[in-house]
């Protein structure tokens, strides 16, 4: 009995319960799938094993989605419970922990993967690469990140949810406020994808200044190329600090020390400067690579090269540059002293000027452009005044003396919103949409999908804009409940009918998928878009080997000159080529972490020392393993090519 005590959900309802029930439900159909289909050795052998950056990309894909759409429906209990005043749908509690892993998810486990997915499948191919640098570290990233996901979403149904924001302010963290284990899964779950992050950002870093394409130099990189670069050097900056940060909450609350505690020499305050010195460069490691989506999506839909490349640039390195010096802006209310906040509040407001520039580029590219308006262009021209109302409403919170109003008020949550879902979402859409010919070699449907981003669209700015207006009347975020004297009443349901039309056109997303995949041409070629980039210089989908020929880049649109100038952009002739072996060491080693954390959240510490022990074996496995790849021969690439190439004409 001590047993089930000891992992039993502390404040269960029937949601709780109906939602144990579907998790099972689904599980055994996966597994009954599995087996009546005979696909255990297929999944094996070409996706639990796989190295090849083009399937960790669909697999962090895949993941990304079903995180969307579990953290989605969390933002719809949200705004039900607050449709109407006094609302029961849901207690302080359950509401809490709503609003908690609404926000985790969406931040660490919907954007970050959404981002990787790109990043894996695009960036090797824009700069004519085979693979990334460490192919078997990547699928351990990947890996890490899925269990990390896995253990934070178990936690509703097993022990309960983290139920202190997001954030994870102490002292509502501490042991006396949040006496369940939810917020150990918080600092676990975050670890271990923390650390698979980590490990992505030394991988890009590596394989962007390493292995670009003959002639292509750094001021020749396609703008997402740069974008990720720049963001992969704030993680790896950044990621450390919410490492330790994570020891310290984990110290704190197992083994009794008082790193973040009000008494005994602790400093609450210490977790939030260390929170937000990792949080805030987390929001541009979130925006930079969706700025990178649109600037390769407006030149291509606008038919022109992208306006100011040098200047685009420079502003991404500024953005990564100023990102660490505005983390006190979070805090402005909390009593750090006029000084302090007059310097953080002029930093807050500089970040905006090479924001403003890219926009400018934008613009500047669209105009007297021969613009088409495809799904990924209408998201992308739909980004810039949306993103713009987002960013002016960041300039009145940068200033710390308005921001005593401001501030805790759904006029923040607005605010948020309207940065990261544009900047980010609408990216992330736009990137799936534009390059998803690219992954699977037919195209989704665009009348589908512009029906999807007109109710995605309209129903956003339903959805938030009315939070700017109960925020400056006074409504306070992460209020589960208000009365109706307050008049938040009406704007609120807007708010909600808001909600389910963003719902509405997800599973229009969704849908178009579906439609997609039984009715769509897949008699499309490598090159659907008329693109400019080198990733569309190849086969849809892409061998695994990439290129054939290793391409040869002599101008920032190397792939453009050789369609329109003809520029001989694959010299030579086919050569073997090396690749790495699958392995199935990072997807064993992940599970051994995911057990090591599920020990360690509820102080089962044998199983945690032998999942250490796990983890280390791993580790001198590959230490004195000797895999040394293997060879593609000539013979081999030419029927692949031929077989490619009638399959696309």
């Amino acid at each position: 009995m001590e047993f089930f005590e000891r992992f039993a959900v502390p404040h269960p309802s029937p949601a709780i319960y109906a939602s144990m029930v579907a998790i099972g439900l689904t599980v055994i159909g996966i597994l009954f799938g599995l087996t009546y289909f005979k696909k255990w050795g297929y999944l094996w052998r070409e996706w639990l094993t796989t190295v090849d950056h083009k399937r960790i990309g669909i697999m962090y894909l895949i993941s990304a989605l079903i995180m969307l759409f579990r953290g989605g429906v969390d933002a719809l209990m949200m705004r039900a419970q607050t449709a109407v005043p006094d609302n029961t749908l849901l207690d302080a509690q359950h509401y809490n922990e709503v609003f908690s892993t609404h926000g985790v998810i969406m931040i660490i486990f919907m954007a970050m993967p959404f981002i990787y997915a790109l990043m894996n499948f695009v960036v090797p191919l824009q700069i004519g690469a085979r693979d990334v640098a460490f192919p078997r570290l990547n699928a351990l990233s990947f890996w890490l990140f899925f269990m990390g996901a896995m253990l934070l979403n178990i936690s509703f149904v097993i022990g309960g949810s983290p139920d202190s924001g997001w954030t994870a302010y102490f002292p509502l963290s501490g042991n006396e406020f949040s006496e369940s284990v939810g917020t150990n899964y918080y600092a676990f779950a975050l670890q271990i994808s923390g650390i698979g992050t980590l490990i992505s950002g030394i991988n890009f870093i590596t394989t962007i200044l390493k292995m670009r394409a003959p002639g292509m130099k750094l001021m020749k990189m396609p703008m997402f190329a740069w974008s990720a670069l720049t963001a992969n050097v704030i993680v790896v900056f950044a990621f450390p600090v919410l490492t330790v940060a994570l020891i310290m909450m984990t110290m704190d609350r197992l083994f009794g020390t008082f790193f973040f505690a009000t008494t005994n020499g602790g400093m609450d305050m210490l977790w939030a400067n260390l929170f937000w010195i990792w949080g805030h460069p987390e929001v541009y490691i979130l925006i930079l690579p969706a700025f990178g989506v649109y600037s390769e999506i407006i030149s291509t839909f606008a038919r022109r090269n992208l306006y100011g490349y040098k200047s685009m640039v420079a502003s991404m390195v500024l953005i990564s540059f100023f990102s660490f010096l505005v983390w006190t802006h979070h805090f402005f209310t909390m009593g750090q002293g006029a000084l302090t906040n007059s310097i953080f509040s002029i930093t807050t407001m500089a970040i905006a000027v090479p924001t403003g520039i890219k926009i400018f580029n934008w613009l500047f590219t669209l105009w007297k452009g021969k613009i088409v308006f495809t799904v990924p262009m209408l998201y992308a021209i739909g980004f810039i005044p949306i993103f713009t109302i987002g960013g002016v409403t960041g300039v009145m919170l940068a200033m710390s003396a308005a921001d005593y109003q401001y501030h805790n008020t759904m006029f923040l949550v607005a605010h948020f919103h309207y940065t990261i879902i544009p900047g980010v979402v609408f990216a992330m859409i736009a990137g799936l949409t534009y390059w998803w010919p690219k992954m699977f070699g037919f195209m989704l449907n665009e009348r589908i999908g512009k029906w999807a981003f007109w109710f995605i669209a309209v129903s956003f700015n339903l959805t938030f804009f009315p939070m700017f207006l109960t925020g400056l009347d006074g409504q306070a975020r992460r209020m589960y409940t208000y009365s109706e004297s307050t008049g938040f009443g009406p704007l609120n349901m807007l708010s909600f009918v808001g909600a389910l039309g963003m719902a509405i056109g997800f599973g229009l997303i969704v849908y178009n998928i579906y439609y997609s995949v039984r009715y769509a041409s897949r008699d499309i070629g490598p090159d659907p878009w008329d693109a400019r980039s080198l990733e569309w210089a190849t086969h849809s989908p892409v061998p695994v080997y990439n290129f054939a020929i290793t391409p040869k880049a002599e101008s920032i649109e190397a792939f453009w000159d050789f369609k329109k100038k003809g520029h001989d952009l694959f010299p030579g002739e086919y050569k073997k080529i090396h690749m790495p072996n699958n392995t199935g060491a990072p997807f064993i080693m992940s599970c051994l972490f995911f057990v090591w954390g599920f020990s360690f959240v509820f102080g089962i510490w044998i199983v945690a020392i032998l999942a250490t022990l796990g983890i280390f074996a791993c580790l001198a496995y590959r230490s004195f393993s000797k895999d040394h790849g293997y060879y593609i021969s000539v013979k081999e690439i030419e029927e692949t090519e031929n077989k490619l190439r009638g399959a696309n004409l």
